[in-house]
C-alpha cells in the first residue's frame, strides 16, 4: 500500500481500511487530503479486496471542508476543490468493493457527504450529523446532493436549513446510516455488516453495485430498462452459473471469483 501524509491505509485479509488522519484539524478535507483519499480509493478499487472501510482518527469522523484551504482560493480554485471532492464521492460509489463508513463523533458538511456517499454506514452512539452551512455563511450545496438521496426532501430541508446536529438515532430513523451501536461495539458492527455484504461472487456484486447506482432516482421505466439488460447479461457470469447450479444440486457454491 502507498504511504500517505493525511491518511492511513491498512489491509486485513479482504478488507482495506482507509482512515482520515488529520485529527488536529478534525479530519477536515483540504485539497491534499481529498487527493490522497481519491488515490487510496482508486488503489483499493483496483485491488482484489472485497470491502473498504472509511474511518476517521481522533475525536470526530470529519468536520468537512478545510476553511483555511477554501478561504485562500479564488472562484476557479474553489471550483477545482469541489470538483476534486465530487470525484472522490463518485469514485467511492463506482469502485467494485462494498464501501462502509465507520462513523464516530461528528460528521458535518462534506464529512456528512462522505457518510451519505458510502454504500453502507455504521454509527456509534456518540455520532452526530449536520449540514451546518444553513446557519453559517456558506451553504452546504454539494454535501446536500447525496444526503438528499439518502433521507428525502423534508428531512434534507430540516438538516440543511437549520444547520443543526442530529444524533445517531435520528440519522438511523432518517436512513442516513444502517445501524447505531454503542461506541465500544463499533468495530465489531462494521466488520459484521461488511462480512455479510461481501458474501458471494465478487464480479456479480460489483456489477450489482454499479447497476443499483445507475438506476436510483431514474423513472421506473428507465430503471427497469437498465436493470433488465444488466441482469440478463449477469446471468451468464461464472458466479451466476455456479450459484444456480449449487442451488439446483443442493450443495454449497464454490465461487469462481
Amino acid at each position: 500500500m502507498t504511504e500517505y501524509e493525511h491518511i492511513l491505509v491498512k489491509r486485513d485479509d479482504d478488507t482495506v481500511t482507509i482512515t482520515m488522519n488529520r485529527a488536529a484539524r478534525r479530519n477536515s478535507l483540504s485539497a491534499d487530503h481529498l487527493a490522497e483519499l481519491l488515490a487510496a480509493f482508486h488503489e483499493a478499487g483496483t485491488s482484489d479486496a472485497t470491502g473498504i472501510v472509511l474511518a476517521g482518527a481522533g475525536p470526530v469522523f470529519s468536520a468537512g471542508h478545510d476553511f483555511g484551504d477554501v478561504a485562500a482560493r479564488d472562484l476557479m480554485g474553489v471550483r477545482e476543490l469541489l470538483t476534486l471532492c465530487t470525484d472522490l464521492m463518485k469514485t467511492m460509489q463506482s469502485v467494485p468493493q462494498v464501501v462502509i463508513a465507520r462513523v464516530h463523533g461528528l460528521a458535518t458538511a462534506a464529512g456528512c457527504q462522505l457518510v451519505a456517499s458510502c454504500d453502507l454506514a455504521i454509527a456509534a452512539e456518540s455520532a452526530g450529523f449536520a449540514l451546518p452551512g444553513g446557519k453559517g455563511g456558506w451553504f452546504c450545496h454539494t454535501p446536500a446532493v447525496p444526503v438528499a438521496r439518502a433521507i428525502g426532501r423534508k428531512r434534507l430541508m430540516e438538516l440543511a436549513l437549520t444547520g443543526d446536529v442530529v444524533d445517531a438515532p435520528t440519522a438511523l430513523e432518517w436512513g442516513l446510516v444502517n445501524r447505531v451501536v454503542p461506541d465500544e461495539q463499533l468495530d465489531d458492527a462494521v466488520a459484521e455488516l461488511l462480512d455479510r455484504a461481501t458474501r458471494g461472487s465478487r464480479a456479480s456484486k460489483a456489477m450489482g453495485k454499479v447497476t443499483l447506482y445507475a438506476q436510483l432516482d431514474r423513472p421506473e421505466a428507465d430503471a427497469y430498462a437498465i436493470a433488465l439488460e444488466v441482469m440478463a447479461a449477469a446471468s451468464q457470469l461464472p458466479g451466476a452459473r455456479e450459484g444456480m447450479a449449487a442451488f439446483l444440486e443442493k450443495r454449497k457454491p464454490a465461487w469462481p471469483d
